[in-house]
């Protein structure tokens, strides 16, 4: 995101959020440590409704390890992204790290608490007039109930380039509905709130169906926001980044 312009997103439509996925199998079935790998590649990349990558496709890969007994987890993202440079800075990457704590609260409900870092290597916005540093650290914090859930995330430093906007915040409400033969439907709907910039605060939405065939789980979703097209029109071509749109994906974990 940046001050002119959702990790899917791809992996938003397989199973939002990107960074706490639910495992369903019992303590037992687990073993004490797990390591998973992912691959991805999305017609556009949206991150709370806004396009990263200037409205084309990208590609994206990471890795998670989770300690089961404790619920404790850690992980890594990556994605091709285009607005850093577009917005008059650098660099093509999105890296993000990320590590918190998971739990069930009963039957139904569950926890998920943590912090999550976006780096965008060589992004200079800091040098550009009018932005601040791309790299962002929120705090988030997800309550869940059986496949509904509410998060809300908190920005300890600007958030994205936007000058002067710390304490910014994200909130996400969703489910994600197991249809059966592996069909998930994808329900969303969050607020961004960017402090101190009111033209830049949003709402977006999405409606998405996911299905996994074994080999990969491919997904579509109906995306949009209300965001100002003033405020997020690409640098490159005047395109508004939070258009409605249809986004294809195609993921693998392993």
């Amino acid at each position: 995101m940046s001050k002119t312009v959702l990790t899917l997103a791809t992996f938003a439509f397989l199973a939002t959020p990107l960074y706490a996925q639910e495992a369903q199998e019992t303590q037992e079935a687990q073993p004490e440590h797990s390591v998973s790998f992912n691959a991805a590649v999305t017609s556009d990349y949206r991150y709370r409704g806004i396009s990263q990558t200037r409205l084309q496709p990208a590609l994206q890969g990471g890795a998670d390890y989770t300690h089961n007994p404790s619920g404790l987890y850690a992980g890594t993202w990556l994605s091709t992204i285009k607005w850093t440079k577009d917005a008059g800075g650098g660099g093509d990457i999105e890296w993000d790290l990320y590590a918190g704590k998971r739990g069930k609260l009963g039957a139904d409900a569950s926890y998920d608490v943590g912090v999550l870092g976006y780096v965008y290597p060589s992004n200079g916005l800091k040098h550009v007039a009018g932005f601040a540093d791309a790299d962002t650290a929120e705090l988030y914090g997800q309550l869940g109930f059986g496949p509904a859930y509410a998060k809300y995330s908190l920005a300890l430093t600007n958030l994205f380039g936007f000058v002067d906007s710390r304490r910014s915040g994200y909130l996400d409400l969703g489910a994600n509905i197991d249809l059966g033969q592996g069909l998930t439907l994808n329900l969303h709907a969050g607020r961004q709130d960017v402090r101190h910039h009111d033209a830049a605060s949003y709402t977006d939405y999405k409606l998405g169906l996911a299905k996994d065939f074994g080999v990969a789980t491919l997904a579509v979703a109906f995306v949009g926001t209300n965001a100002g097209e003033a405020a997020y029109a690409s640098p490159a071509n005047g395109k508004f980044l939070g258009k409605k749109a249809l986004v294809v994906s195609a993921a693998k974990t392993f």
